[in-house]
């Protein structure tokens, strides 16, 4: 299973990224443009390794900065329920 918004948060694109508007408790979140390209990434169904590559192609990071960056993401994500996915002890 991919990542996907989780049912009820809306996503759109500004002019400073991108804003995730959760329905239910009316509280929204702004992402940087760095965030909004790694969860463009998840949610086409690529893997987070295929983030990591986004990133480095896309701006001046080393590889090991940009893992981080996709695991920080990815876990802030999470924490607010904004999206739903196996998690990374799915499979095991």
């Amino acid at each position: 299973m991919a990542l996907t918004l989780r049912s009820g948060v809306l996503m759109t694109d500004t002019e400073y990224g991108t804003a995730l508007l959760d329905e239910r408790s009316g509280e929204y979140w702004t992402l940087n443009p760095t965030a909004a390209a790694v969860l463009r990434v998840l949610l086409e169904g690529r893997s987070a390794g295929q983030a990591v590559t986004a990133l480095t192609g896309e701006y001046d990071v080393s590889p090991r900065e940009a893992e981080q960056d996709v695991a920080r993401i990815l876990a802030e994500l999470r924490e607010a329920r904004l999206v739903s996915d196996p998690g990374p002890d799915a499979g095991r």
